[in-house]
């Protein structure tokens, strides 16, 4: 499969039907509809039916469609789930994760095999991440780092630098068992030089890309995470080198005066093929 590309993924309240609409028509790679966070306690009835509307209409194209529930702990929790599972869109993402066995719990009561998510957001999840990203069935990781700022009584500073040990784990982790991850959010969204400066951050983390709350915020995102002209023209030349006949039987070969191992080769068809799957 090629990968699928996760640049920019927009939460958006599931509960307004204006930003419903209008995400369909967005250049985000993903869409997250969401009836957490973003919909007061008297909408969240209502927010589920309008998401298990949403999910059966479609219209989302290549968009990858993902509902965030409440949790299980909440009032809301197992209606959100069952309804959203039926309803089968590409992802459920659960937020409050805070072992493996919470996932195991959320499975149990599905009777799907819709592919689940999981927020990095609550401190106790830090120590238990490798095991979270194991999950079978778990698709990837999201940083929440505003609940993680909030349990931690920490400050959501430019730099970011009370979370960049969890920000290098939850990649850590996911990378080690084939999972997405994505980045947190960026709360001011009206500062995009900002904002710009987190996506670079995120993606010299590894992340495949970042959540978002605006649609001001979507073209810098994916501008930043995906392949740059420069990345694709060093992929482009690891792969020409490693198909010279030559070459052939070699583990490592010189491109523009560096050594290049098959690994690299690796990356360079990843970065060939993603940039393909973007340009459709």
């Amino acid at each position: 499969m090629p990968p699928r590309p996760r640049r920019s993924a927009l939460y958006l309240p599931a509960s307004n039907s204006r930003a419903l609409a209008k995400a369909r028509t967005l250049d985000a790679d993903v869409v997250i509809l969401d009836l957490e966070d973003a919909v007061a306690p008297e909408a969240k009835a209502d927010a589920r039916e309008a998401a298990v509307v949403a999910v059966r209409e479609g219209g989302f194209g290549r968009r990858e469609l993902i509902v965030r529930i409440n949790a299980l702990t909440t009032e809301w929790g197992i209606a959100d789930l069952r309804a959203i599972a039926a309803a089968e869109p590409d992802g459920i993402l659960i937020p409050k994760v805070d072992s493996p066995h919470a996932l195991a719990d959320v499975r149990s009561l599905m009777g799907t095999a819709t592919p689940l998510w999981a927020m990095v957001e609550t401190c106790a999840c830090l120590p238990v991440l490798h095991a979270i990203a194991g999950v079978t069935g778990l698709g990837g990781l999201v940083m929440g780092t505003n609940d993680l700022a909030l349990e931690m009584r920490a400050r959501l500073l430019p730099g970011r630098a009370p979370f960049l040990p969890m920000l290098a784990m939850a990649v850590a982790a996911a990378r080690a068992h084939g999972a997405a991850v994505l980045d947190g959010v960026c709360n001011d969204f009206t500062d995009l030089d900002r904002f710009r400066a987190e996506c670079e951050q995120g993606r010299d983390f590894g992340f495949d890309g970042k959540t978002v709350i605006h649609p001001a915020q979507i073209a810098p995102c994916n501008a930043v995470f995906g392949p740059s002209a420069a990345e694709l023209a060093w992929a482009d030349a690891v792969i020409a080198a490693f198909n010279q006949p030559e070459n052939a039987d070699k583990g490592a070969v010189r491109v523009d005066g560096r050594m290049v191992e098959r690994l690299h080769l690796e990356e360079a068809l990843r970065l060939r093929a993603l940039a393909g799957v973007i340009g459709q």
